[in-house]
């Protein structure tokens, strides 16, 4: 993660967690749960030009978008020569989750993020998560399925996305 972490106020960090109650990873929480997950949150600020990571990075921590518009940009796998430049696949803002697979699974990013406008965004690591399981099973159990629900709905729109655009070739 490149982006400069900021200290915030109390009041900031209950409007963060009263918008973050509406992702699908925190909807089955109540609010004194959101509290002890609140914990474990940290608040990043990104410029425009700004890189969030870059594909091959790290992956250990999920993104939440408070404001803001980000990039998501993929090499293409050979250029041979063709002058085949990066691709912008998708843009991404408020309300928006970045990296929900690496908390669980650790692997290298597989595309770079890059702020387009000035953003927030709060991350939880996967070590933060880890200890939300550890400390607090039930509270633990509640996000995996908020999880799997936004993984869910994520392959079912990447699905229709791609069977739209094979349409036309058939």
């Amino acid at each position: 993660m490149r982006g400069r972490e900021v200290v915030s106020g109390l009041k900031m960090e209950e409007a963060i967690t009263d918008f973050l109650i509406h992702f699908p990873f925190f909807d089955r929480l109540s609010r004194n749960e959101m509290d002890l997950v609140a914990n474990h949150i940290r608040i990043v600020e990104l410029d425009p030009g700004e890189f969030l990571f870059k594909e091959g990075d790290k992956g250990d921590s999920v993104f939440f978008i408070v404001k803001g518009e980000l990039d998501v940009i993929k090499e293409p796998r050979s250029r041979n020569g063709w002058g085949i430049d990066n691709v912008v696949i998708t843009k991404l803002s408020k309300g928006r989750t970045i990296g929900e697979m690496s908390v669980i699974d650790k692997i290298p990013r597989s595309a770079t993020v890059k702020a387009v406008k000035k953003s927030l965004l709060v991350t939880i690591t996967g070590t933060g998560f880890d200890l939300v399981l550890k400390d607090y099973p039930e509270i633990g159990i509640k996000i995996l399925k908020g999880m799997a629900k936004l993984l869910s709905m994520n392959l079912r729109k990447t699905s229709s996305n791609l069977v739209d655009s094979l349409i036309p070739i058939l």
